[in-house]
């Protein structure tokens, strides 16, 4: 029989069809949830034949995932006019232009709220879900791969699953799964989760077989992340924030354990957390949604005891060594749906030491981690605001310039707000560290200016707060006339700089 080792109930192997057969199933106005968290684990076969059925034939289906696709399924199905409505989260550029033109709906959650919106059915509930498996159970379980991000209640909350085992996926990935789904409110009880290594949930996906409408079987592989080596900048970022955690030590508010850590997505994140290597810290713990070469590099290094996420996306050379040699790690690893990878009560109750990327930031520590000029999209909010507002220490990196220095990321206000002062704890760039805890606004605003900007931006910051304090006052000194000037000029001249 076909695939005996990947398709354990015997009864489902009849099952077997063709990506093109599978994607017949989706029509017209469905709500299609796919598998994926940040290019790794989604389904990558029947979205594609999808895309190619849509060009035949005109159709819109409102999408779900647990993060990005990857695999140009984004782009594909945006370019065949099949999106009407994404959400939580995405990072095509083709998509991107799609929803910023108004052409494509899309709603940005927290990630940690999608699912508990479904389970009450806030929003619509999905008509058919499309999870990759590295195999099915004797039971008719499934098997995650390199993610589980929304894929178990996906599964369990669709009304029909078509499933594609994915041969280019190891076999060794069972058991790496945690897969743990909360009751239903108000007969909610407490995760019992109180470390990041413990495990309380199943290593598979219980839904009953006859939901399972076919499996299709593909190899490829997935999606390599696109973050870039560290720079100087980014390595000053890393320098700046283990010099405050060695401070942090030596008054007694951390061990060299330091806490849990969690890292959001992308270059500074990724090379902050593997700048810490060179750190004095030993024994860490990371509790996180992605798992990057940072997390593999800690490892190497003999830093990091353990590690808890919802999916593992690395570079071409880190997958290599990774999934090579698989055991190596894999009791130090465990995987979590996104709705327990970024669960508030999880990470306060844990301590997290949060780190996540800002486009830009004010001088009172307002956070925009979403819009460009306060207007287009660029990824959403992911898992920041889950971690931002519920953990130990908040941290927010960035450059402190774009666009060849013609953009400062420190600015008089933000034109998009996605993290509130009182979310915010660390400012980070690599001129220097601005910690605002404890800090009014107008203290605040002396720190970030101070330690966070460049030239001649902080010079230009520190005028415009001169000018906010004396003529308007307040608790929050802002010109409003003058708030926003830095972007229109920028929008107008193509700098923020001042001449």
């Amino acid at each position: 029989m076909p695939h005996e080792d990947r398709i354990r109930l015997p009864a489902l192997r009849s099952r077997i069809t063709t990506a093109e057969a599978a994607a017949e199933w989706i029509r017209d106005g469905m709500v299609v949830g796919m598998s994926g968290f940040t290019r790794a684990g989604d389904a990558k076969a029947v979205p594609l034949a999808l895309a190619a059925r849509a060009r035949r034939e005109p159709m819109k289906i409102t999408l779900m995932t647990g993060a990005s696709l990857g695999g140009d399924v984004d782009r594909q199905l945006t370019e065949a006019g099949a999106i009407s409505r994404r959400m939580p989260f995405q990072v095509d550029t083709v998509l991107r232009q799609a929803i910023n033109r108004g052409e494509v709906m899309f709603i940005d959650h927290h990630l940690s709220e999608t699912v508990e919106m479904l389970r009450t059915r806030q929003i619509p509930p999905i008509d058919i879900a499309i999870i990759e498996a590295v195999a099915i159970t004797e039971t008719g379980a499934l098997v995650p791969s390199t993610s589980i991000g929304n894929s178990a209640s996906f599964a369990i909350l669709a009304d029909k699953v078509i499933v594609e085992i994915n041969t280019s996926q190891s076999t060794a990935l069972e058991g790496l799964h945690d897969i743990f789904i909360p009751k239903h409110r108000p007969q909610r009880e407490p995760m019992p989760l109180v470390a990041p290594h413990d495990r309380i949930g199943t290593s598979a996906i219980e839904i009953p077989p006859e939901k399972i409408l076919g499996i299709v079987i593909t190899d490829k592989a997935d999606s390599t992340s696109t973050v870039l080596p560290a720079d100087a900048e980014t390595a000053a970022i890393a320098a700046h924030l283990v010099a405050f955690f060695e401070r942090e030590v030596a008054q007694g508010r951390l061990t060299e354990r330091l806490l849990p850590l969690q890292a959001g997505i992308g270059t500074v994140a990724n090379a902050v957390m593997s700048g810490l290597g060179a750190g004095p810290f030993e024994h860490l713990t990371m509790y996180s949604e992605v798992l990057q070469d940072s997390t593999f590099d800690l490892f190497d290094a003999g830093k990091l005891d353990f590690a808890s996420g919802s999916s593992i996306t690395l570079s071409p050379a880190k997958a290599r060594q990774v999934f090579g040699d698989l055991a190596r790690y894999k009791d130090r690893l465990v995987l979590r749906p996104q709705e327990v990878s970024n669960h508030p009560e999880i990470i306060r109750r844990l301590g997290i030491i949060a780190l996540n990327t800002a486009l830009e930031a004010d001088i009172y520590g307002n956070v925009n981690s979403t819009h460009v000029l306060g207007t287009h999209m660029m990824n959403g909010i992911g898992g920041s605001g889950d971690f931002a507002r519920n953990a130990y220490l908040s941290i927010f990196a960035t450059k402190s310039v774009a666009k060849q220095g013609a953009v400062s990321s420190i600015v008089p206000m933000v034109s998009h707000v996605d993290h509130a002062p009182q979310d915010v704890d660390i400012l980070v760039t690599e001129v220097g560290l601005a910690d605002l805890r404890g800090l009014a606004p107008r203290e605040r605003a002396a720190a970030i200016i101070a330690n966070c900007a460049a030239e001649p931006y902080r010079a230009m910051l520190q005028d415009y707060y001169t000018r906010a304090v004396a003529t308007c006052g307040g608790h929050t000194p802002h010109r409003l006339e003058e708030a926003f000037s830095w972007h229109v000029r920028y929008r107008d001249t193509g700098t923020m700089r001042v001449d």
